[in-house]
């Protein structure tokens, strides 16, 4: 093979013309010690708080506590393949995830990867998972509900978009059926959801993305995992990670409901990652910022007004609690960041009330702001009767000889109890509770027996969508959200008309 001169000189000349006179400069430390899934470093003394930091074997770490001469790195991997000695790299950017359309109908890790083998996911952009929630003068007040599709909530302590209204009570209660029962109750309403699953097991997340796919929420719905098995550091970054996720929609206009499942277990997550980088334990053994971990993510929710956009993050944060106990540390801490709270109570559950919401300790700080007028007006004595009749029925066991007005009481919160009953997986449209909560309220469903109630609210929803008289009553309170008083006396006469009709053909006991 023969060269000629010109080729040479001409390769020679592209080199020169294309060189770039840089140098390369990388930041970079040596590692002290590993273990325990923390790393300390030596020599990276213009290290950022929360930075990514990259080691010899490709995995990555996020940078704690600054000290005077070293740095306490969390490991975002197992860390086997790094030991003493080796570089750590600095890459002058913060933990960060990918954000956009991409990412609905997937489960992803709190890093942003896919983990549900349907390929990688095309990012609109990289957002930091750390970001100042919103200003003061960026919100406006919460005056649009989010329907949960469940009657004790949207009738007792209903939900806004924009609001953080905490699930709380003890284990097996039923705290993420409300939540998934809420995502499934958006269909149709244009909200994105987010579910976080905070330090759940691998097979709870499987069969809720399952749930969710079969129907057909997982077209709205982003699933953010970091399972029991994965490293604190993981566990600690994926609720801000979905909520980074979120802030992007909610930034361009649109509506998000964003559930954390659960918080305790983030704090417990926080709370080792902090014991290991040697930060002193306070109350519970929890660092002394236990509060601002969750404070500075849930105040990231909020109602963006029309200036900004208009967008709104729902947060639906899930507590479990020790035998009911809500005077614990975290419990207490995450009730004052939120805007209200659903107690959910062992009691009630294991009697057959469910949704287990107790409403004498629940309460929504927004209020009616949340709810269509329709609603305000039906509910509005609802609280009080129920709470009057769990008060009446605890005495009443002492008393037999009770006097009429107190019969009539308790026989009306036996129903209002059996009307609040719900299944699983089965939200009820807002104009349609509207219905059943006016028949209860107003008495019609006295004439009705106790254990008949669920068959006469089963039949009441598809005699509403085939009967003409019930489906334009029905039409006009989905459109209007108002029960005006011409409106009011049609569905009087249309439940009236139904409840005697369902009286009648009722087989005789």
């Amino acid at each position: 093979m023969q060269l000629k001169p010109e080729e040479i000189s001409k390769v020679i000349r592209s080199q020169i013309k294309y060189y770039e006179n840089a140098i390369r400069q990388d930041e970079t430390g040596t590692v002290l010690m590993v273990g325990d899934g923390i790393a300390r470093a030596s020599g990276l003394s213009n290290c950022m708080a929360g930075e990514l930091l990259e080691f010899e074997d490709g995995s990555y770490g996020m940078a704690q506590n600054l000290e005077e001469n070293s740095v306490s790195v969390v490991l975002f991997g197992s860390g086997e393949n790094i030991s003493e000695g080796q570089l750590v790299k600095r890459t002058g950017k913060v933990v960060s995830v990918p954000v956009g359309e991409g990412m609905i109908g997937r489960v992803v890790n709190a890093l942003g990867q896919p983990i549900d083998g349907a390929g990688p996911i095309t990012a609109a952009e990289y957002r930091p998972i750390e970001s100042p929630a919103p200003g003061i003068c960026e919100r406006k007040g919460v005056n649009q509900p989010l329907q949960t599709g469940i009657k004790a909530i949207d009738s007792m302590v209903p939900i806004g978009r924009g609001q953080r209204e905490l699930i709380i009570g003890d284990r097996q209660t039923g705290k993420t059926t409300i939540a998934t029962d809420t995502i499934l109750n958006q269909k149709g309403k244009d909200v994105i959801c987010i579910y976080v699953a905070i330090g759940q097991k691998r097979s709870t997340v499987a069969s809720l993305v399952e749930n969710l796919e079969k129907n057909g929420a997982m077209a709205y719905t982003i699933v953010v995992a970091a399972t029991a098995s994965e490293a604190s550091p993981l566990q600690y970054i994926v609720p801000y990670s979905g909520c980074a996720m979120g802030e992007y929609f909610m930034y361009q206009g649109k509506d998000v409901l964003i559930i954390y499942d659960d918080l305790s277990k983030h704090a417990v997550a926080y709370r080792a990652l902090s014991l290991l980088i040697r930060r002193p334990p306070g109350r519970e053994a929890y660092p002394g910022d236990v509060f601002y971990l969750h404070s500075r993510l849930l105040e990231r929710a909020a109602k963006l007004d029309d200036e900004h956009g208009g967008g709104s993050m729902t947060a639906l944060p899930i507590i479990e609690t020790q035998a009911g106990d809500i005077s614990a540390y975290i419990p207490t801490n995450v009730i004052s960041i939120t805007d209200g709270q659903i107690f959910l109570e062992t009691e009630l559950f294991h009697s057959g009330v469910m949704p287990a919401v107790n409403p004498g300790v629940s309460v929504s700080r927004v209020g009616g702001n949340a709810q269509i007028k329709a609603m305000k007006k039906v509910a509005g004595t609802l609280k009080l009767i129920y709470s009057q009749y769990r008060e009446l029925a605890s005495f009443a066991q002492f008393g037999s000889d009770l006097d009429a007005d107190t019969k009539a009481r308790l026989e009306q919160g036996v129903r209002i109890v059996e009307v609040l009953k719900q299944n699983q997986n089965a939200p009820v449209p807002v104009e349609k509770q509207v219905a059943i909560l006016y028949a209860v309220t107003k008495g019609i469903l006295s004439k009705v027996a106790a254990e008949d109630v669920r068959a006469y609210e089963d039949g009441l929803y598809t005699w509403l969508d085939t009967d003409a008289e019930g489906a334009a009553v029905m039409q006009e309170i989905s459109a209007t959200g108002k029960l005006e008083a011409d409106t009011e006396e049609k569905l009087k006469s249309a439940l009236e008309s139904y409840t005697e009709n369902f009286i009648n053909t009722r087989p005789a006991k």
